[in-house]
Parts: structure tokens; C-alpha cells; sequence
């Protein structure tokens, strides 16, 4: 009796706390994911009206994690349940509203189908979009070497730049030592015609005292 006991305790802690049923909102086929979140894998596709067990519901996430009747058990958004089943308005809407995708989707493969028989190889169609893509092709190689022309260019211009301003600096060195040379060669023409004065004040000097000096010898003799 005391072993039973324990088995039903023990069944009633393994028992989920939370659980309800609730049922797949009237809308299209909705993702059954392996993690609670958007980014989860998708491990079913539930149609509208089927049925749900809750396990547990987090109202931060917003997603579910539910167990279908067949046992599989993953998360679905919250969002998407609804505690009462669809009535027949419902699941009649979302089969109309199936159906026009569906219509929709067909109509659009068809399309796709003539779109690319229009283009198969050899048709006018083809041999036009091809022209294009050459001429295109050749316009962009065009593009891409006019753009290197330019920077060609743009970097000779630099260069010529550069060379310019180097020209002009040696040119403004070569002025002021030309004009150092200048100013040295007229400060030596005063020199040395200060120095000629001079010499000739001394002589002037000199020359009339020697010259008395001879005439006075002269006399003597």
C-alpha cells in the first residue's frame, strides 16, 4: 500500500503543472519550431483548427511550447492559438483565401514558364538582351579606362606640380646668392678704391720729400 503511494505521488510530480488546449488560429499554415523563437527550425506546419496541447506559455517570448495529439511537441507563437476551434466561416475563409494563393502561385509559374521559353537561346528576344549585355560590357570597359586615364593624368599634373615649386625654390636660392655675389663684389670695388685713395695720399706724401731729399743732395755735391 505504502509502494502505491509513493508510485501516485510521484505520478501526480510528473504530471506538467500547466496545461490546456487550445487550437491554430484561421490563418495559413503555421511553423512549428524546434526553439522558442522566430529563428527556431521549423518541424511542422500546422493547419487551421488543430488541436494543441500547452505545456507552457512565456509571455517575454511570446511563443508557446505545445504537444500535438500525435505526441510531437515543439514552440508555436502565442499569437496563433485560440482556446475555442474555428468555426466552418472561418475554415471556409482560410480554404477560399489557400485556394487564391494557390491560383495566384500557379498563375505566376506560368509566366515564369513563357518568360523563359521567350528567352531560350537563338530567339530575338535573346540575341537582343545580349546586344545589350555587349554593348553594356563595352561601355563599362570604357568607363574604366577613362577613369584611369584620369587618375594617369591627375598624377603627371601632381608630378609637374611638384617639379614646378622645386624649380621655383631653386630658382629663388639662385637670386639671393647671386645677389649675395653681387653685394660682395661691390663692397671689394670700395675696398679697393678706398685702398687706392689711401696709397695715393701716402705717395703724395712721400714722392715730394723724397724728391727735396735728392735736390738737397745735389746741392751739397
Amino acid at each position: 500500500m505504502k509502494r502505491c503511494s509513493v508510485f501516485f505521488v510521484l505520478l501526480i510530480n510528473l504530471t506538467p503543472a500547466y496545461s490546456k488546449t487550445v487550437y491554430v488560429t484561421n490563418s495559413l499554415d503555421l511553423p512549428l519550431r524546434s526553439e522558442e523563437s522566430n529563428k527556431g527550425k521549423i518541424i511542422s506546419l500546422l493547419r487551421t483548427g488543430t488541436p494543441l496541447t500547452v505545456l507552457k506559455e512565456n509571455s517575454k517570448s511570446g511563443f508557446s511550447r505545445v504537444k500535438l495529439q500525435n505526441g510531437m511537441e515543439g514552440f508555436i507563437a502565442t499569437r496563433n492559438t485560440m482556446l475555442q476551434p474555428p468555426n466552418n466561416s472561418q475554415l471556409d475563409s482560410s480554404s477560399k483565401s489557400l485556394t487564391s494563393l494557390q491560383a495566384e502561385t500557379d498563375n505566376l509559374r506560368e509566366e515564369l514558364a513563357k518568360a523563359k521559353a521567350a528567352i531560350t537561346p537563338g530567339s530575338s528576344l535573346e540575341q537582343s538582351l545580349a546586344a545589350d549585355r555587349d554593348r553594356l560590357d563595352r561601355e563599362l570597359t570604357e568607363i574604366k579606362k577613362a577613369s584611369f586615364n584620369q587618375i594617369q593624368i591627375k598624377d603627371e599634373r601632381d608630378k609637374l606640380q611638384e617639379e614646378v615649386v622645386n624649380v621655383r625654390r631653386e630658382l629663388e636660392q639662385l637670386k639671393l646668392e647671386n645677389n649675395a655675389l653681387k653685394d660682395g663684389a661691390t663692397q671689394d670695388w670700395f675696398l679697393y678704391g678706398g685702398l687706392l685713395s689711401l696709397a695715393g695720399v701716402i705717395l703724395g706724401f712721400i714722392l715730394p720729400k723724397l724728391a727735396w731729399r735728392r735736390k738737397s743732395g745735389w746741392d751739397r755735391l
